[in-house]
């Protein structure tokens, strides 16, 4: 748990990290902030209706990149979760999301983190691989 928390906090204190997915043959990459420790996961939040969620739904395989210091990136797979509660706990993490997403986020997606591989670099220097 210990090593899951340290990819969240190294997430949380970048504030924005950039989301890869694939269109086809084309990779798809966008800034997103919006993520949530529970339950002992990662996840994530798209706004539902997307591109990201439609390209997400065909193929979960995706990358994420944050960088602040040294570089994060994570090959992961993401399961979607819109369970009320998950929904309801990134509201309470970040209420400047409710009118956007609702009450309990009904309006977006919720993903969590799978078969994850985080590894961070410093310049060219692979630090640390965590596996979760």
């Amino acid at each position: 748990m210990e090593a899951i928390q340290k990819v969240y906090d190294f997430l949380e204190s970048a504030k924005t990290f950039y989301l890869a997915t694939v269109e086809g043959d084309q990779p798809r990459v966008r800034p997103y902030g919006a993520m949530l420790f529970f339950e002992g996961k990662i996840y994530i939040m798209a706004f539902g209706e997307t591109n990201a969620t439609h390209q997400i739904a065909t193929n979960a395989k995706a990358e994420i990149c944050a960088f602040k210091g040294q570089t994060l990136r994570i090959a992961c797979q993401l399961v979607e979760d819109n369970r009320p509660e998950v929904g309801k706990a990134l509201i309470e993490k970040m209420p400047v999301l409710k009118p956007m997403l609702g009450e309990n986020g009904e309006k977006g997606v919720m993903y969590y983190l799978k078969d994850a591989t985080a590894t961070f670099f410093k310049m060219m220097e692979e630090v640390e691989t965590i596996k979760f």
